[in-house]
């Protein structure tokens, strides 16, 4: 005969497939995605807002549809940092020409 497993139980998280159905007169909790609420500060770069702003989006989706969204995310801002590297900075500083006076080649 095996003995009962001692200690405190494990906790249901919200969610969880552990928790109990709701008994009468109680009311179930709706199934299916819940916002995190997690919010995102604009940058006011368009660029990089615009692909933060789609992080949302997988509040309204089931977990499964989290890896697009975020992965859409990542490419976004991938992009935006590479087009840091193609945009053309200040001149390069200018060698001085040679003057007709100058005698030094």
């Amino acid at each position: 005969m095996e003995e009962p497993m001692s200690g405190p139980e494990p906790e249901a998280v919200e969610g969880d497939a552990t928790e109990e159905p709701a008994g009468p007169g109680e009311a179930a909790e709706p199934a299916g995605p819940r916002p995190l609420g997690v919010g995102t500060t604009p940058t006011g770069q368009a660029a990089v807002d615009a692909p933060l702003r789609r992080l949302a989006d997988a509040d309204h989706l089931p977990v499964g549809g989290h890896l697009q969204v975020y992965e859409d995310v990542h490419r976004g801002l991938r992009e935006a940092l590479a087009a840091l590297d193609q945009r053309p900075g200040p001149p390069a500083p200018s060698s001085p020409s040679p003057t007709p006076y100058d005698n030094r080649s």
